[in-house]
C-alpha cells in the first residue's frame, strides 16, 4: 500500500499544487484536506466509499471513475460565529455508518484538517459508541495538528454526542 499523504503531520504548504494531507484515525476513517479529483484513486485504493466535504464554498468534485465514491457536502463555516449545525453532523454521522456498515471507509475533510473534518470525524466515533472526550484524544493523537479541543469546537462534538445519545 502507499505511504501517499501519511507521515506528514504538517499544514500543507502554499506551493502551486495543494496536496491532500490525511491521517488514518481508525481502519475504516480517515481525515484531512480536500482532496483533489487527481487523489480519488488513492482514496478508492484505502477503502475510501465516502467522503465528507465540510467546507463552506468549496464544492467537492464529483468522482468521475467507476465505482463512483459517494460525495456528501456538509456546508459549514469555521467561525466561533457560525456553530457547526448539529443536524448536519448527524447526516454526516448517518451516512459514515452506513458506509462503513457496508464494508467501505470514510474519508472526512475541511480545508486544512484541523477543526471542521476533525468534528466530523469525532462524531463518526461518538457515533461508533466512542465516548466523546476518548474520540477527541484519539483524533489528536493520531493528528497532532488537528484541534477538537478548540473553544468552539469541542462544544459541539458534545452537543452531538448529547443529542445522538438521546436518539439512540
Amino acid at each position: 500500500m502507499s505511504d501517499f499523504g501519511r507521515g506528514n503531520n504538517h499544514l500543507p504548504s502554499c506551493d502551486t499544487i495543494p496536496r491532500m494531507n490525511f491521517s488514518q484515525i481508525t481502519d475504516n476513517l480517515f481525515v484531512g484536506t480536500m482532496p483533489a479529483i487527481r487523489d480519488y484513486d488513492s482514496l478508492r485504493d484505502l477503502g475510501v466509499r465516502l467522503i465528507i466535504n465540510m467546507r463552506f464554498s468549496q464544492a467537492p468534485k464529483p468522482d468521475p471513475n467507476s465505482p463512483s465514491i459517494k460525495i456528501l457536502w456538509l456546508q459549514s463555516i469555521d467561525s466561533p460565529f457560525f456553530p457547526l449545525s448539529v443536524p448536519k453532523l448527524i447526516a454526516g454521522a448517518n451516512a459514515a455508518l452506513e458506509t462503513i456498515r457496508d464494508g467501505g471507509k470514510v474519508y472526512a475533510h475541511c480545508a486544512y484538517g484541523r477543526h471542521r473534518g476533525v468534528a466530523m470525524g469525532a462524531c463518526i466515533l461518538i457515533a461508533q459508541g466512542y465516548d466523546p472526550q476518548a474520540a477527541m484524544r484519539l483524533i489528536k493523537e493520531r493528528r497532532p495538528f488537528a484541534d477538537p479541543f478548540a473553544f468552539y469546537i469541542r462544544p459541539r462534538i458534545l452537543k452531538f454526542a448529547e443529542t445522538w445519545n438521546h436518539k439512540q
